[in-house]
C-alpha cells in the first residue's frame, strides 16, 4: 500500500514542479497516519502549495481519501529546510 500511495503522489507532483530530480518522498509511520514528507527544491514549494493552498489541499484530499480496510490514513507533509542559516551575517 505504501508503494502505491507513493507512486500516486509522484504521479501528481512531478508534472507540477521544475526540479523533479530533487523531489524525494520520505515515509514516516505515526500512531494515526502514514505520513509522506515531500522534500522539494525551494523554488517548487510554492508551486505545490498553490494560490491560497489550493493545490496542496487537492493533493491531500486525493491521498487522504485512499484507504484500504484496516490500514492507516495517509497524510502529506511538505518538508521545509528551515535549518539553513544565513552566513552573510557572520563577521
Amino acid at each position: 500500500m505504501v508503494e502505491q500511495i507513493e507512486s500516486l503522489v509522484r504521479t501528481i507532483v512531478e508534472p507540477l514542479i521544475d526540479h523533479p530530480e530533487e523531489f524525494k518522498i520520505e515515509v514516516h509511520d505515526s500512531e494515526e497516519f502514514m505520513e509522506y514528507h515531500l522534500i522539494l527544491h525551494p523554488d517548487d514549494i510554492g508551486r505545490i502549495i498553490g494560490k491560497k493552498g489550493r493545490v496542496i489541499r487537492a493533493i491531500r484530499t486525493i491521498v487522504y481519501s485512499v484507504r484500504m480496510r484496516d490500514q492507516k490514513r495517509s497524510r502529506i507533509v511538505i518538508a521545509d529546510d528551515l535549518d539553513q542559516e544565513d552566513e552573510s551575517t557572520v563577521e
